[in-house]
């Protein structure tokens, strides 16, 4: 009788799994030719973990999403920003390839409702961690790769970052992003932006922090860090990136 319900159960799952291949196929807009692909960009290590005779998380096909999303991105800049050097070049792919730019689109595609987590990676919120959606947008772009070849990937890769183009080049990106945000509040409003420790959690010896950054539009952003200088850096390159396209 377990057995039954245990088979029942798994055959439920996978029912469940294929009906929202094709949601996911619709809001992409390409049709996968083989559905595995689709399936492991979708598995986090966590769910094979949990999920024995799952073959293949989706970690290979991030690993070659990543480089195809950059080729697919150096070309579209070498191309729209024909009198760009380099360095600007660069810049501008960094702002948006980067972690927190993905993850952004994978939300608007609401691809974190399609990702297969184990369960302890559910309760922790993998969901909804920036990480996780960037790895499976990379994936979800290798499969494409490995599925329908260059061009179908890059279709993919311009038509999800279609709004996150700027007008032109970045100059610079700078590693220490208070001080660029800094730079960028005081020029367009004259004033700077503030920071606060929202949060604290862990062991003494481990401990993490929760900072926000208010800019002067009393806009904010969050960020998690395993000090209170990092956790204001990577606040302040959320701002940089969410704000820096539209005050170009």
């Amino acid at each position: 009788m377990n057995n039954v319900m245990r088979s029942q159960g798994k055959r439920q799952k996978k029912e469940k799994i294929h009906e929202k291949l094709g949601e996911i196929e619709k809001i992409i807009g390409y049709k996968f030719k083989d559905k595995k692909l689709l399936i492991t960009a979708l598995t986090h290590s966590s769910y094979k973990n949990e999920n024995p005779e799952i073959k293949e998380h989706n970690e290979r096909l991030e690993f070659l999403g990543d480089a195809v999303i950059e080729l697919c991105v150096s070309e579209e800049l070498v191309k729209r920003f024909q009198n760009a050097r380099e360095g600007e070049l660069t810049s501008t792919r960094a702002y948006l390839v980067n972690e927190y730019a993905l993850a952004s689109v994978a939300r608007k595609i609401r691809l974190n409702q399609f990702i297969l987590l184990g369960k302890g990676e559910e309760a922790q919120g993998g969901r909804e961690r920036d990480a996780n959606l960037c790895d499976a947008l990379e994936a979800l772009i290798g499969a494409i790769f490995l599925d329908g070849g260059y061009l179908k990937a890059k279709k993919s890769v311009l038509s999800l970052l279609k709004d996150m183009w700027p007008s032109k080049c970045i100059e610079r990106v700078k590693k220490d992003y208070k001080s660029h945000l800094q730079e960028i509040t005081q020029k367009l409003y004259k004033e700077r932006p503030k920071y606060m420790v929202i949060d604290s959690f862990g062991p003494e010896h481990a401990k993490s922090y929760k900072v926000k950054v208010i800019l002067p539009t009393n806009e904010s952003f969050e960020a998690i860090g395993s000090s209170i200088k990092g956790a204001e850096q990577l606040a302040a390159k959320k701002a940089i990136e969410t704000c820096i396209k539209d005050k170009l």
